[in-house]
């Protein structure tokens, strides 16, 4: 049995900088993470992806954002308790008692969870032999971009992961097939803007509307991609690979169990404290919801601040806490 102060589930950018933020309150944490690495989506889906709206910093790889905040972290000496999810968390007595899938028990004065958007797997385009292929020239995710280098690729899909990779791979890649049931993207304007500005300029082919309709090829290698339009007219692309962006299944799995209130397979929560409606259990991050609420890791780090600040009323309700600036307070166990 452990004990501390924070537990808290999930260690993507939130849940990381949750531990910082607990650290600074004085909070000693335990986190527990079902993958066998932290980082969340950005280390295990998209370590080389650019993100582009992290506060000072121009673009930053997703695998670079995990280790600025593990280093963040590392002053409080946080325990990480990887590869094991919560499968029990039950109040006694006020304090909040989590037991593992590998049966790790912690007891803690509050929660906080940070689990993004639970277990989470790709969403995989229905086309025959489509496992023959996969992590061969079939990518669901890209954690190595130089393997596209030169290469002729279909990218499908029409959100924000598709557009990013496009840019980002048309730098390198040989030729890009942009293919989308639709001529509009989901994506943000601005990148919008910028694959419109590829495509007149040949780097990238826009392929709408089309989808997906069969593969050709042999032992896992790519030689086509077939795509058929709304009037069933079809066309094959000559290619080397396939990267398939139709976003992630998720599931909450045993945290639909746990008495909290839930709206559309997320956590609600009290946007002045990151409360949910059990006492000591906070969410924040993607997995938390409340009207107006913006998916964005830079409001994930604000709603981790604002449920550390809480915990402490929570925990010492009694004290007068006065607040200090780091630029005062500094960082306990800090070099600088």
């Amino acid at each position: 049995m452990h004990t501390t102060d924070v537990v808290i589930i999930g260690t993507g950018p939130v849940g990381l900088f949750a531990i910082f933020e607990c650290g600074m309150m004085g909070f000693q944490c335990h986190a527990v993470e079902a993958l066998d690495g932290i980082g969340g989506q950005c280390r295990a889906l998209y370590p080389e992806k650019p993100i582009y709206d992290i506060p000072a910093y121009p673009a930053i790889l997703g695998g670079d954002l995990i280790d600025n905040l593990e280093s963040q972290a590392a002053p409080f000496r946080p325990v990480y308790h990887l590869n094991q999810r919560v499968d029990e968390l039950r109040n006694v007595e006020d304090e909040w008692y989590v037991k593992t899938s590998k049966g790790t028990e912690i007891k803690a004065k509050a929660v906080i969870v940070a689990a993004g958007v639970g277990a989470f797997g790709p969403n995989r385009p229905p086309l025959e032999g489509i496992e023959r292929y996969e992590g061969k020239s079939v990518f669901y995710y890209v954690k190595n971009r130089n393997q596209f280098d030169g290469k002729r690729l279909v990218i499908a899909g029409g959100g924000d992961s598709a557009v990013d990779w496009a840019l980002t791979l048309s730098k390198t890649a040989k030729c890009i097939y942009m293919v989308h049931r639709r001529d509009r993207f989901r994506a943000a304007p601005d990148s919008v803007a910028k694959l419109h500005d590829l495509v007149d300029s040949g780097k990238i082919e826009l392929v709408t509307p089309y989808q997906l309709k069969g593969l050709q090829g042999n032992e896992g290698v790519l030689s086509g991609v077939t795509v058929t339009d709304m009037d069933g007219e079809t066309r094959t692309l000559a290619v080397d690979a396939l990267l398939a962006f139709f976003g992630l299944s998720m599931s909450l799995g045993p945290i639909s169990e746990w008495g909290l209130t839930l709206q559309n397979k997320h956590i609600t929560v009290d946007p002045l404290t990151m409360k949910t409606n059990a006492e000591g259990i906070y969410a924040v991050g993607d997995v938390a919801d409340y009207p107006h609420k913006l998916k964005l890791i830079l409001s994930g780090f604000s709603e981790a601040a604002q449920a550390a600040h809480q915990i402490r009323a929570q925990i010492y309700p009694d004290k007068i806490f006065h607040f200090e600036h780091s630029t005062t307070q500094g960082v306990p166990g800090a070099l600088i």
